[in-house]
């Protein structure tokens, strides 16, 4: 089995930049045995030892280096480009999920090969995609999307949580990775901020007929991007008219009200969100807002159960918290809604 070392310089602890690594740790199912990053030197996170380089972290035989932070425009920083040498140098592989794909690199390309390690690219788009042909609509199965009012809010974790709680029900449920940390957990997916604008919902098609075909009788599709979001709306929108969804579930970062990295770009309340999302799905499958899951990571647990009531008061639809209290209420509201 792989061994991980995740490399987080200067983003081990930060929920947004470095949400792969952590969400590989929260949810992956390969042993993590160090964190790279030098911010934190004899620090741990969930148990994993925080290490300053690669080297300190040979000890402890990974054998395959994964890059844990998502930078804004999906490039390395300069500094990046010594650490990816050491970790191939050091004969790991590499797994990697910004945009800049290191298996173009002609540098670093050799480096591998000389070393024989792999290079993998987690949101190179596979071959072969093109514009939906409606077959996902002719499926037995019943798709849940997550969407937001924000990037970087939980849609990923949503998905998970929920996923988990009908598996352990008994379900025959799938998460479908649309990102690349739903790809380093789940081991398969499509990156669809990496396809073509044409081809994208054609890609989210093709995600949910495998999901399918993977066993999946419920589907929950990991959400990217926001519909309202200046710069990442386009994904959404494609992605809901790709994966055709029963039903949404809306995630929000309680107490968030301006889309983060726009100041002055706000968000609009809960319950505009909730007709927004049921307004633009796909005509040939309207879709309704099953529930509302709340970020409520800001929030001490009082502020948390009242932001939980404000937003079922606001929308009439059932809210929680599925990381903070259980996920349990959230999938009850989505079995419901897909009766």
């Amino acid at each position: 089995m792989e061994r991980l070392l995740i490399l987080s310089e200067g983003r081990s602890g930060d929920p947004h930049y470095g949400k792969t690594g952590r969400g590989v740790l929260a949810y992956g199912t390969r042993p993590v045995v160090a964190i790279l990053d030098s911010t934190r030197v004899g620090e741990s996170e969930n148990g994993i030892p925080i290490v300053a380089t690669v080297e300190d972290a040979l000890r402890l035989e990974p054998t395959t280096a994964l890059v844990g932070v998502a930078t804004q425009g999906g490039r390395f920083p300069p500094a990046w480009r010594e650490l990816l040498r050491s970790a191939i140098s050091s004969g790991l592989h590499v797994e990697n999920g910004l945009h800049e794909f290191l298996g173009d690199d002609e540098e670093l390309a050799a480096l591998a090969a000389g070393h024989g390690v792999e290079l993998r690219d987690l949101r190179r788009p596979p071959a072969g995609l093109d514009v939906p042909t409606g077959t996902n609509l002719e499926l037995r199965v019943q798709t849940v999307l997550t969407v937001g009012s924000d990037c970087a809010i939980g849609k990923m974790t949503v998905s998970l949580e929920l996923d988990r709680e009908a598996r352990e029900r008994g379900l025959a449920s799938r998460f479908v990775p649309t990102g690349q940390t739903g790809i380093a957990i789940a081991g398969w997916g499509i990156a669809v901020d990496a396809v073509i604008s044409d081809f994208l919902a054609g890609a989210g098609e093709r995600l949910v007929v495998e999901g399918h075909e993977r066993g999946g009788e419920l589907l929950f599709v990991e959400g990217q991007g926001s519909l309202i979001h200046p710069a990442y709306s386009g994904v959404t929108l494609g992605l809901v008219h790709g994966t055709a969804p029963h039903v949404f579930v809306l995630c929000h970062l309680a107490g968030q009200t301006e889309i983060e990295g726009y100041p002055g770009q706000p968000i609009p309340p809960l319950r505009q969100l909730v007709e927004l999302h049921e307004r633009i799905s796909l005509p040939a499958r309207r879709a309704r807002v099953a529930a509302v899951a709340l970020n409520t990571r800001l929030l001490h647990e009082n502020e948390a159960r009242a932001a939980i009531r404000a937003a079922e008061a606001e929308t009439g639809l059932p809210a929680d918290d599925p990381v903070r209290f259980a996920p349990a209420r959230i999938l009850d509201a989505v079995l419901a809604a897909l009766r």
